[in-house]
């Protein structure tokens, strides 16, 4: 089924790349969302949905200095949240200039040094009701990094303090003491020559397990003891997520090879395949709640919505998906098309999970609900 949006949207004043759900504000759908301006002072929007779920409002704007470009709300604390940050760029320091690339549309400059990134916790202030609040407080920094951080984890449920971060070459656990403002490194573990990270993902089922993305495949952790426990090698992954109701699913996105899910117990193949998009299949995401539903967006300007159960029994017990033509004739549900840029967030909402945002490059927010793919019970 193809279609346009017919979702709510907010605009935001410069680019940006990524957004995340507010876990832990269990009174409201809100999303979290960070600006990548070179020029410009950056900023955090704190973004709720209405009551009437009609429109979305600021509830904060807060100065952030840095490009950020990546962005992950404490599942515990709605105050606080995470972010990787560039420090520096090719306008704004005097460096020899190496070489560009176009991605998607972008021209992508490399300076020889200079730039640098750099992560940190942050907490948001009391609001009051204002809507320009005082600066956000820097809980932490995440300062242990000699490489491009690339993302920061929180555990998806439940109080934990520990947290990870992930650079091109290595994986560091930390250990988070809020109180106390500190960030201490517990374990550090280098991925080896041949693996440049890109991303990861802990997986929900597992405390003491964690996925790392790089280009030619997916590589598995124990946290314990911080040793490679398995592999799936496959060719330019994007991004991988953790299926929320199904032990042992993962969800990889893969450049133009679409988006595949594979059971962790049986790695050298997966179990399902579907087509992703017409250009770069850049994120996916499972459901918080509804088993096989999946977001999944891409540089082709749209996001898609898939049913993709992964057991026979699955697919005779999906109660709470609507039997429908576009069903039975595969398993892509919608395309959500009216984007002019590329999409590269998404966050499924944990509280209201048949609602989801979708952030492209442009700076546009677009929540969308899910609900008339649902049954109504």
């Amino acid at each position: 089924m193809q279609g346009g949006s017919s979702g709510i949207g907010y605009g935001l004043k410069y680019q940006a790349r990524c957004i995340s759900d507010v876990k832990a504000d269990t009174d409201h759908t809100s999303f979290l969302t960070g600006t990548l301006s070179l020029r410009e002072e950056n900023e955090v929007h704190l973004i709720r949905l209405s009551s009437g779920g009609t429109e979305l409002i600021c509830e904060g704007l807060f100065s952030h200095p840095n490009e950020i470009w990546d962005l992950a709300s404490c599942p515990f604390d709605q105050r606080i949240f995470s972010t990787v940050f560039s420090t520096g760029s090719l306008f704004d320091i005097d460096l020899p200039f190496y070489g560009l690339k176009m991605e998607t549309g972008l021209i992508v400059f490399f300076a020889g040094e200079g730039e640098s990134y750099g992560a940190a916790i942050w907490q948001i202030p009391e609001l009051y009701g204002q809507l320009n609040s005082p600066q956000l407080e820097r809980i932490a920094s995440l300062d242990a990094h000699t490489r491009k951080i690339n993302c920061v984890l929180w555990w998806p449920s439940g109080r934990h303090d520990k947290l990870i971060s992930i650079d091109d070459e290595n994986l560091f656990l930390w250990t988070l003491d809020c109180s106390k403002k500190t960030a201490q490194v517990q374990s550090k573990q280098t991925s080896g020559m041949l693996h440049y990270l890109s991303g990861g993902a802990w997986d929900p089922h597992d405390i003491n397990a964690v996925a790392t993305t790089c280009e030619s495949s997916v590589q598995f952790w124990d946290l314990r003891t911080m040793k490679k426990t398995n592999a799936v090698e496959r060719a330019h992954i994007r991004n991988a997520n953790y299926d929320m109701k199904n032990n042992h699913i993962l969800v990889t996105a893969e450049d133009e090879s679409g988006i595949h899910i594979w059971d962790l117990r049986k790695p050298k193949s997966p179990v399902k395949e579907l087509p992703g998009h017409t250009h770069w299949t850049w994120a996916v995401t499972c459901n918080p709640e509804y088993d096989g539903l999946i977001l999944s967006a891409g540089t082709d300007s749209s996001v898609n919505l898939w049913l993709a159960p992964t057991s026979a029994e699955e697919d005779a017990t999906s109660e709470s998906i609507v039997e429908s033509p576009a069903q039975q004739a595969g398993p892509l549900l919608n395309s959500y098309s009216d984007y002019e840029d590329s999409v590269y967030g998404l966050a499924w909402s944990s509280r209201e999970p048949w609602t989801f945002a979708s952030l492209s490059y442009d700076g546009r927010v677009v929540v969308e609900s899910v609900k008339p793919f649902l049954s109504r019970k």
